[in-house]
């Protein structure tokens, strides 16, 4: 390194292993400086322990904070800005890697609420993996005022930061990604998913304000197709006499895209969605191939936020329990997964890993299953006594 040489040294002390850094800086003067507790075992290390390479990462981070002070730390090939990375990502993103215009406002709202009033005015070879730790330690808190985010959040911003600086080590010769040890944030996994009942689904159908709003919670639970998917439901795309619905776009943001998986996919059509739908197809516009089937007065696809909002009324009409839309959703997964093999439940809900579809597998118990535990601890002849221990009474 240009800016200065050294190397990582683990001693072995009375409490533990520990690793120094010996180095050299560009002016000659010679350092040593106490690192941090070892880790030598598998997996990832605990707060404030160093693995070899954590502990390089920390001697490289710190000969080039050196440098800096010292005016003589490399440069990437132009003063870039986090803000102006950020831009040539989303640029990236939209239009090399053809991310959904949803997916880039989404990036860009994170940018803009979070990482850009903390980053965008600092240069890129400024940003180093101790300010970022310093950043994170401060969204962990709960700051005064304001509402504490979610670590589903802050991972978010973690993850989309991580693809800024990729891209700019590619792009502006940065010379490391300064994310690649900063830890995400712990989420909790209990698994539990909240569903409707069947009565439920049609107390909220029967609140709706509408019919064709009824029909979308109706064909939205009972076929598990995702919100964007069904705003972009045309009539050419519903098949009345095969019984099924497919599925080949999704409207997000203003614009059409392909599903959240990529492709096309068929989802059987229970009789009831079929008459919902037939009753939307009586009226007198929009009712071509090409037609939406839940279109809005100009003929393109209801707002999907104003959808919420009337889904959100209608479950308060109904006194029922405030699940989101998606819940629609995994109403439907949790329903199939106990008439349908896992197979067939993955293909109608689109997922492209099958350890999604699992998870449905793990909330409805099956009524047979104490009766299979039951049998497998079942003896061929019952004992004549109880097995009970006698107790002995004590000696005089």
């Amino acid at each position: 390194m240009r800016w200065g040489s050294g190397r990582v040294v683990r001693i072995q002390r009375k409490r533990g292993p520990v690793w120094y850094a010996r180095y050299r800086l560009p002016s000659g003067q010679q350092k040593q400086k106490l690192i941090g507790p070892a880790w030598t075992e598998r997996g990832r290390p605990p707060d404030r322990f160093f693995t070899k390479k954590m502990a390089e990462d920390w001697l490289r981070d710190t000969l080039l904070e050196d440098a800096q002070l010292a005016g003589t730390a490399p440069r990437v090939e132009k003063r870039v800005t986090f803000a102006e990375a950020a831009e040539e990502y989303l640029r990236y993103a939209e239009h090399d890697r053809g991310c959904k215009p949803s997916t880039v406002r989404g990036y860009r709202s994170q940018l803009n609420a979070h990482l850009l009033p903390a980053f965008g005015a600092m240069r890129l070879e400024d940003i180093t993996e101790r300010v970022i730790e310093r950043w994170r330690a401060g969204i962990a808190g709960r700051r005064r005022g304001h509402e504490a985010l979610s670590n589903k959040t802050k991972n978010h911003q973690l993850v989309l930061m991580h693809a800024v600086f990729r891209r700019a080590v590619k792009v502006y010769g940065l010379a490391r990604n300064p994310l690649e040890n900063v830890d995400r944030f712990r989420l909790p996994r209990s698994g539990d998913i909240e569903v409707f009942s069947p009565e439920e689904i049609w107390s909220l159908v029967r609140a709706a304000a509408s019919e064709i709003d009824g029909a979308i919670f109706l064909t939205a639970a009972f076929t598990g197709l995702r919100r964007g998917e069904l705003l972009a439901l045309r009539w050419r795309d519903v098949d009345f006499d095969a019984s099924t619905v497919r599925v080949r776009a999704s409207y997000a943001a203003g614009q059409l895209s392909t599903p959240k998986s990529g492709k096309v996919r068929s989802v059987p059509m229970a009789p009831d969605v079929a008459t919902a739908l037939a009753r939307v197809g009586q009226r007198d516009r929009f009712v071509g191939g090409d037609d939406f089937v839940f279109a809005g007065a100009a003929g393109l696809p209801l707002d999907g936020d104003a959808l919420s909002s009337r889904y959100e009324r209608a479950l308060a009409t109904a006194g029922l329990r405030r699940l989101r839309f998606h819940d629609l959703r995994h109403t439907f997964g949790t329903r199939m997964i106990r008439e349908a093999d896992i197979r067939r439940v993955q293909e109608w809900m689109g997922h492209a890993d099958i350890q999604t579809t699992m998870k449905y597998l793990h909330y409805e118990s099956r009524e047979e299953d104490a009766q299979l535990v039951a049998r497998a601890f079942a003896i061929a002849t019952a004992p004549r006594e109880p097995a009970i221990p006698r107790i002995r009474a004590p000696l005089p």
